[in-house]
C-alpha cells in the first residue's frame, strides 16, 4: 500500500492525481446536501426502524430529511429488481443482457427510468408518512419532487466520478455517507461512557471507550478477512500436457460472502414496507401488529429478520453463480474440474459446495447485521452508536474495490512504460 501511495505522488500520474482530486470534490458537494432539509420541514423525531438503513447509506440525511434523504437506495433498489428480471423471467431483458455492451446500455437506461419511478413512489409516502398529514395534494407533491430530484442529481453525481473520478461513483457516494457519520458517532460514545464528575469514573470511560474503539477495530478487520477470504477451485483444460499441470492449471475463485449486502438490504427493504403502511394508513390495530412483530427489536422481528437474509443469501448467490451454466461453459471450452466429470456432475458438485459456503456467508451477514441490534439492547448507549452493521460491510467492501482499482491502473502504466523502454 505504501509503495502504491508513493507512485501515485509521481510527476507521471498527475492525471491520476487529479482523478482523486476530483472525486474527493463532488463528494463534498453530496456532504454538503446532505445538511440542506427540504424547505417545509422538520428533522425526523421518531424511531426509523428499518428505515435505519437508508439513513445510515445517505449520511443521516434521511433523519434530517435533507434533499438526498432517499439516497441512491430507489436506483439499488431498481438494479436489484432488474438483474432478477435478467434471468429469464422477461425475455427482453435476458436478451438484451446478451447482446454485449449495447444491451447493457439499454439496461442501464431502463434501470436508471425504473430508479427514478421508485423515488417518486418512495418520496410520496414519507412525505405523507412524516410530515404534512393535514397538507394537500400539492405539499406532498412539492416534497416528493425535491425529493425525486436530488436522487437524480445523486446519480449524476455518480456518472461524472465513474467518468472523471476514480472507483464507481455510486458505490463511493453511498461509502462517504456512511463515513461522514462516523465521527458524530465516535464523539456520542466519548460523551455517554466518560463521566468527569470524579477521576476514578473519568479514568473508568475512558477506558470502556478504549474497549469500544477495540472491538471496532476487530470487527473490522474480521470484515475485511471475510471479504477477501474465497475457496478456489482448479480448473484444468483438455488441451495442456499434464507435465505442466501446477504450471497451467486455472481457478474459480468463490467468495465466502459472494452475495456482499444485497441479502441484507432486501430483508431491510421487505421488512420496512409494513413500517411506512402503518404510518400511512395510522391504525392503532395495525401500528402495533407491526411494532410488536415485524421490528426487529423483538425476538419475533428479529427471527424473521435473520431467516429473510438467509433465505436472500442462497438466492441471490445461486442465481449470480449460475453452477448450470458454468458447467455448461466449461464443458464447451474443454475444460474440467480435475477428479470431477464434465456435465451435471460437475454441476452438482459446484452446487454443493456454493451452498456450503453460503452457509459461512449467510451467518456472516447475519452476525455482522444483528450485532447492532444485539448492542442496543444490552448497552445503554444512543441508537446512533453501533458495533458493526451493514454500513461497515459497505465501507469496507468499496474501500477494498477501489484500492484494488487504482492499484490496478498504476501497475498496468507502469507496465506499459516498462515495455516502451525496450
Amino acid at each position: 500500500m505504501l509503495k502504491t501511495m508513493k507512485q501515485l505522488f509521481t510527476p507521471t500520474n498527475k492525471d491520476i492525481r487529479h482523478r482523486i482530486y476530483f472525486t474527493m470534490t463532488i463528494l463534498a458537494i453530496f456532504i454538503l446536501g446532505c445538511s440542506i432539509r427540504v424547505p417545509g420541514t422538520e428533522k425526523v423525531t421518531s424511531n426509523l426502524g428499518f428505515l435505519e438503513l437508508l439513513n445510515s447509506m445517505g449520511g443521516g440525511a434521511f433523519k434530517k430529511f435533507s434533499i438526498f434523504a432517499l439516497g441512491v437506495m430507489p436506483y439499488i433498489t431498481a438494479s436489484i429488481i432488474m438483474q432478477l428480471l435478467e434471468m429469464d423471467i422477461i425475455p427482453y431483458f435476458s436478451d438484451l443482457a446478451k447482446q454485449g455492451h449495447t444491451g447493457r446500455q439499454k439496461l442501464n437506461r431502463i434501470t436508471r427510468y425504473m430508479g427514478i419511478a421508485f423515488a417518486f413512489i418512495e418520496g410520496y409516502a414519507f412525505a405523507f408518512a412524516f410530515y404534512g398529514k393535514t397538507g394537500n395534494a400539492f405539499e406532498y407533491l412539492y416534497i416528493t419532487t425535491i425529493l425525486t430530484a436530488g436522487t437524480a442529481f445523486l446519480l449524476w453525481l455518480g456518472d461524472q466520478i465513474t467518468e472523471k473520478g476514480v472507483g464507481n461513483g455510486l458505490s463511493l457516494i453511498i461509502m462517504a455517507g456512511i463515513i461522514s457519520t462516523l465521527p458524530e458517532m465516535f464523539v456520542t460514545a466519548f460523551q455517554s461512557l466518560v463521566t468527569f464528575t470524579t477521576t476514578q469514573l473519568a479514568v473508568f470511560g475512558v477506558v470502556k471507550f478504549l474497549v469500544f474503539v477495540l472491538v471496532y477495530l476487530l470487527i473490522l478487520v474480521g470484515v475485511i478477512f471475510i471479504q477477501e477470504s474465497e475457496r478456489r477451485i482448479p480448473i484444468q483444460y483438455a488441451n495442456k500436457s499434464s507435465n505442466t499441470y501446477e504450471k497451467n492449471t486455472s481457478y474459480m475463485p468463490i467468495k465466502i460472502n459472494s452475495a456482499n449486502v444485497v441479502p441484507v438490504i432486501f430483508a431491510s427493504s421487505l421488512l420496512s414496507i409494513p413500517s411506512i403502511v402503518a404510518a400511512v394508513i395510522n391504525k392503532e390495530a395495525f401500528t402495533i401488529f407491526v411494532q410488536k412483530y415485524l421490528n426487529y427489536s423483538t425476538p419475533i422481528g428479529f427471527l424473521i429478520y435473520v431467516v429473510f437474509i438467509f433465505l436472500f443469501s442462497y438466492f441471490y448467490t445461486f442465481i449470480q453463480m449460475k453452477p448450470d451454466e458454468f458447467s455448461k461453459n466449461l464443458q464447451e471450452n474443454g475444460g474440467y474440474i480435475p477428479g470431477i466429470r464434465p456435465g451435471k456432475e460437475t454441476e452438482n458438485y459446484l452446487s454443493k459446495v456454493l451452498s456450503r459456503i453460503t452457509v459461512l456467508g449467510a451467518v456472516f451477514l447475519v452476525i455482522i447485521a444483528g450485532l447492532p441490534i444485539v448492542f442496543s439492547k444490552v448497552t445503554n448507549l444512543p441508537t446512533s452508536v453501533s458495533i458493526g452493521g451493514t454500513g461497515l460491510l459497505i465501507v469496507v467492501g468499496v474501500a477494498l474495490e477501489t484500492y484494488k482499482q487504482l492499484e490496478g491502473s498504476l501497475l498496468t502504466r507502469n507496465y506499459k512504460k516498462g515495455y516502451s523502454r525496450r
